[in-house]
């Protein structure tokens, strides 16, 4: 009987070496030489902060921060980690990770694992961190969704003085038992208690909710509407899907896997992550940032994401097949297509001046 093979060991041994190479006298500035190119026009500033680059890492790839300063010197502009559990978690189920290569996208199928806040806590403070971190925040499994609220706000008040930025993960959908609320009430009783506890603190903690692609485009309205009635600061667009369209190069594999669950990502969801941010940027007027994430590969993908309206983007799926590189390749193309859009309009004509007007008349 044939079989495919998970591709999980294989990136788990990619993260290895990364953290081991970062720990090694002269490994970040290797990692910098190697893949961090200058790019200036990737600055920009948001949610009070100023990035480096608008460029980020996906959560999901450093889930306890333990390469902070080697995805700082990959060249990411922000490091998002987890999502981040209250206790530790580990799968209970054989945990799975697959390369649909011919369709560039992975299929993860396992619970959250996590270290648990506390070893997440040591993990950023052992890092001398020049980088964004966004914490990524999620309920454990065990916890029934009643209940969800007390494990969101068990994990944003012990991390509030070291994360940068919240992201407060509702779209939980890797394992066969998903977590994705849609109502907005359910929603507000997560939120409301972070907004209460971020009222009485002396700095300020922005706050972003990351919803799934599979919500429907009513449903994505009343998350849009969540952040512009609340002190909600912005929404990350999108996490994996449940579903399995695109995969136009990955029948076969996907036969031999069957009715596998987890969640899809990488290309196959690019056209509908561009849909999401596109639909909530228009609905909230472009007052609020967004984090575009999901298929974004190429160069010409971030610029399609900032184009439908995302103020910043992560990359996750390209990183785990392209590493470095793609990172490189990313950013100095970003650059320079935004270095010649800026030197196209510095030598666009200037309107004409009331007296040429009226010789034209």
């Amino acid at each position: 009987m044939r079989y495919v093979a998970s591709d999980d060991f294989t990136i788990r041994l990619k993260r290895w070496r990364t953290q081991l190479l970062s720990r090694i006298p002269m490994g970040n500035f290797i990692l910098r030489k190697l893949y961090s190119v200058p790019a200036p026009k990737l600055e920009l500033e948001a949610f009070g902060m100023k990035f480096p680059s608008f460029i980020g890492l996906a959560a999901g790839y450093d889930r306890n921060g333990t390469m902070i300063g080697a995805m700082e010197a990959t060249g990411f502009g922000f490091v998002e980690i987890g999502s981040i559990t209250p206790q530790p978690q580990h799968s209970q189920t054989k945990s799975s990770l697959y390369k649909l290569d011919g369709d560039h996208a992975l299929l993860y199928y396992s619970e959250i694992e996590s270290a648990g806040v506390e070893q997440v806590i040591k993990n950023i403070k052992h890092h001398n961190k020049h980088i964004i971190v966004g914490c990524n925040i999620a309920k454990n499994s065990a916890t029934a969704p009643e209940n969800a609220a007390i494990d969101y706000l068990r994990l944003f008040r012990p991390l509030y003085q070291y994360a940068d930025y919240f992201t407060v993960n509702i779209a939980c959908n890797t394992a066969e038992a998903t977590y994705v609320p849609r109502d907005r009430d359910e929603i507000m009783a997560i939120l409301t208690p972070l907004f209460e506890f971020r009222r009485g603190q002396n700095q300020y903690r922005p706050i972003l909710l990351k919803i799934s692609p599979d919500l429907t485009d009513e449903e994505i309205d009343v998350m849009t509407d969540i952040m512009l009635d609340t002190p909600l600061d912005g929404i990350v667009a999108c996490a994996g899907t449940t579903g399995r369209y695109g995969l136009e190069n990955s029948k076969a594999t996907m036969h031999l896997l069957g009715r596998i669950p987890g969640a899809l990502c990488g290309e196959p969801i690019k056209r509908r992550a561009l849909e999401v941010v596109r639909r909530i940027h228009e609905r909230a007027k472009g007052t609020y940032p967004i984090i575009g994430c999901g298929g974004i590969s190429t160069a010409d993908d971030v610029m399609a994401m900032l184009e439908a309206g995302a103020t910043l983007v992560q990359i996750g799926t390209e990183y785990i097949y392209g590493g470095g590189k793609s990172v490189r390749d990313i950013r100095a193309g970003v650059n320079e297509r935004l270095r010649k859009a800026e030197q196209r309009a510095a030598q666009s004509p200037a309107t004409e001046s009331p007296k040429n007007q009226e010789n034209n008349d």
